[in-house]
């Protein structure tokens, strides 16, 4: 599949639109299921100003699965949300910050090693500018201060734990029996 997300086959001359057979809505509600559960489970450090969401690890799976991580992920994201209990804006802003960073993650990401560590760098920079932007407004902080804890949580969660779980997973191969 090219670079296009809603395209399949032959995009040059209109081709298909991409479909979400079986196992991609299965893929979707798993991502979906595991980062609802992990951010809720884990909700002392995965709330407020500074916080290490262990759940976006999985983040950058989004280079390996695509357009069904990336969509599982930010419903998750919105299920935890609403238990977090921070409002709305949370609500909606974290579901938008993780589709838009697991989306950037899955272009920059194809290639090579370096390739997809520059992707979880854009992932983390999308969380951080995002969430620690719209949580300093929440908390009444200081931006520096949003943006400090969301970034530091960040490169934890996505650039070494996500990032060593992705090379994992592809150096194992187990995700070509998925994907």
């Amino acid at each position: 599949m090219g670079l296009h997300p809603f395209r399949h086959k032959n995009p040059g001359v209109g081709g298909e639109k991409l479909k979400f057979g079986s196992k991609e809505v299965a893929l979707t509600a798993g991502f979906a299921g595991l980062y609802a559960v992990g951010v809720i489970l884990l909700a002392p450090v995965s709330f407020g100003v500074y916080q290490v969401r262990v759940a976006d690890a999985l983040l950058p799976l989004s280079i390996i699965f695509g357009l069904p991580s990336a969509v599982g992920l930010s419903l998750g994201c919105l299920v935890a949300n609403v238990y977090g209990g921070l409002g709305v804006i949370d609500i909606v802003g974290g579901t938008i910050a993780n589709f838009v960073a697991c989306i950037l993650a899955w272009y920059i990401g194809k290639g090579g090693f370096i390739r997809r560590f520059l992707g979880t760098i854009a992932e983390t920079l999308t969380i951080t500018v995002i969430v620690g932007g719209y949580l300093s407004l929440i908390f009444e902080v200081p931006v520096e201060a949003g943006l400090f804890g969301i970034f530091v949580g960040s490169i934890v969660a996505i650039n070494i734990l996500g990032f060593a779980l992705e090379e994992g997973l592809r150096r194992s191969g187990i995700w070509k029996n998925v994907n």
